[in-house]
């Protein structure tokens, strides 16, 4: 039924204009056109020049027929090229997929025949996967991408060009176009992203123009984030589209300071050098920092604030920031809601709390971002909401305009994702008296010993407190008598040593009898390029070392 408001109230290019995250990149390049825009060793821009090279790629891309639709994939580190491309490729409505620079040629190729990409941008340091990549692709699907060749100022190291086309050449070649310009349609999709595909092929998570803009003003209400920011690329852009922060940065007129490599030394030296004020990282990262030797701390005199996510971060390492005075915000999300989607909100009282119970409550996975419409833990079944009496645990659930479009190609999947019109994220929680939410365990990583239910995180967390702990994981070991036992596998910090046997004693001093790990294994544990820890590859050794035994 119509009313008086639905006549001649109609849209127009006046009142409505279709949202994207490539509108804050013309914004900064026309009022903040004099003011830093990014930082890489020898190489400074101004959002001027950011914006005018983003748009001559965009030119370039059009003249090799990007267009609507047409995927554009990425094999880039934390470089300028890698924000240009986030800029550049979403102006021409086309849909930027960047890759993993860990992966395999095999699933390299496999990724890029399954989302069709068109062009290939590629850092020369990965012609070394990306060659073979390229011939698998051609041999099994007949696919033959542009490739285009980047030779990074900062890089120095072995790595032969495989296209007919140089990265700043082909910028020279093309003048910039008029303007950066989004979508018709803000649905239409920004980025691809794939999953890790530990159970089989990889899912191709579709995002739209409108979640990335809305995640990337998110993303600034979450941290209260100032203008002129000062970002440091410690985040893999690759992931989530470095979580929307390209075109937060963008938004605030910031600086990206590029980092090739993640390693304490070069983390702190950014930090102290370039006045870095705000950075990104999954747990391993942020240890990485706080047990980084003092010296190397040494002259950072600004407040630093760091965000973490990724992983359910420990406790110990929370605490150990706050000891350094690194000001760390816990969020949590996955690729399919554009990276961090919810946040532990810090309320003024807890300040008031001992450093351990601060510690416990910024542990937790908090409430739903200012944008995201519903966050809820509910029974994967009936759909009903948990009790907040932190005991009961339901699935974590979204809903919103910061949820993914579907994945590619795969209707099965993106309907079992979105069943009963809520996106499934598979991890299990409770809901607290203050309706914050605190991870239990994924649904596959809970351990069911003798019918009682133990989360492998709260485990880990007591393997965390030992001070010798640097990482652990833990996972389920079948057992005859019990069903499933936790098996710990555990790194030791640089210059310590540990026995299982103090470290058992270490958690019987935490943890009830039945939670405390059966197994100590000191060996190294695996991991993803976004530091987090690949418990399958872990369950594989079990089941190697049981069929050897």
């Amino acid at each position: 039924m119509t009313n008086i408001y639905d006549h001649q109230l109609e849209r127009n290019a006046a009142n409505f204009v279709p949202l994207s995250p490539v509108s804050f990149v013309e914004r900064s390049a026309e009022v903040f056109a004099d003011l830093p825009a990014v930082a890489h060793g020898a190489r400074r821009y101004n959002w001027a020049q950011l914006r005018e090279r983003s748009a001559r790629l965009a030119a370039a891309l059009r003249a090799l027929g990007v267009a609507r639709g047409s995927t554009v994939s990425a094999m880039l580190a934390n470089t300028p090229e890698m924000v240009e491309m986030h800029y550049a490729v979403p102006a021409l409505n086309a849909v930027l997929n960047p890759l993993n620079t860990r992966l395999d040629a095999p699933l390299l190729a496999w990724q890029l025949h399954h989302c069709e990409a068109q062009v290939l941008v590629t850092d020369r340091e990965f012609a070394g996967v990306i060659g073979p990549a390229l011939a698998l692709l051609r041999q099994q699907h007949g696919r033959s991408p542009v490739v285009i060749d980047v030779c990074d100022s900062e890089y120095h190291g072995p790595g032969e060009r495989l296209g007919g086309l140089e990265y700043e050449a082909l910028l020279a070649a093309h003048a910039p176009l008029e303007r950066l310009q989004g979508p018709v349609d803000e649905w239409d999709a920004i980025a691809v992203s794939y999953t890790s595909g530990t159970t089989g092929d990889p899912k191709g998570v579709v995002t739209h123009h409108r979640g990335a803009y809305l995640n990337a003003v998110g993303n600034a209400a979450t941290w209260t984030m100032p203008n002129f920011v000062r970002y440091l690329w410690t985040l893999p852009m690759f992931h989530c589209n470095g979580w929307c922060f390209p075109w937060t940065v963008a938004m605030l007129a910031g600086t990206h300071v590029c980092l090739r490599r993640v390693e304490a030394q070069a983390i702190l030296d950014a930090i102290r050098q370039e006045g870095v004020d705000h950075y990104c990282a999954a747990p391993i990262v942020h240890s990485l920092i706080c047990n980084a030797p003092p010296e190397q701390r040494a002259g950072i005199a600004q407040k630093v604030r760091g965000m973490v996510a990724g992983a359910a971060p420990p406790a110990a390492m929370i605490e150990a920031m706050a000891q350094i005075g690194f000001d760390i915000t816990h969020v949590y999300g996955l690729t399919e809601v554009y990276g961090p989607a919810a946040v532990a909100v810090k309320r003024a009282a807890w300040g008031e709390q001992t450093l351990a119970e601060q510690t416990r409550l910024n542990g937790r996975q908090g409430v739903r971002s200012p944008l995201q419409e519903s966050m809820a833990v509910l029974d994967p079944q009936t759909l009903a909401e948990v009790p907040a009496d932190g005991q009961a645990m339901g699935e974590i659930m979204f809903r919103g305009n910061i949820v993914m479009k579907g994945y590619l190609k795969n209707p099965v999947a993106t309907a079992q994702a979105f069943a009963g019109g809520w996106f499934h994220t598979g991890d299990l929680a409770v809901l607290e008296a203050d309706r914050y939410v605190k991870i239990r365990d994924r649904s596959k990583d809970v351990i069911i010993s003798g019918g009682e239910n133990i989360s492998s995180l709260e485990v880990e967390d007591a393997l965390y407190r030992h001070p010798a702990v640097l990482a652990c994981a833990v996972v389920a070991k079948p057992d005859p008598k019990w069903g499933e036992t936790p098996l710990a596998f555990v790194e030791c910090k640089p210059g310590t040593s540990l026995l299982a046997a103090d470290l058992i004693a270490h958690c019987r001093a935490l943890l009830a009898g039945y939670k405390v790990p059966r197994e100590i294994r000191f060996e190294p544990i695996p991991k993803t390029s976004t530091g987090k820890i690949q418990k399958f590859e872990l369950r594989q050794r079990i089941k190697s070392s049981s069929a050897i035994e």
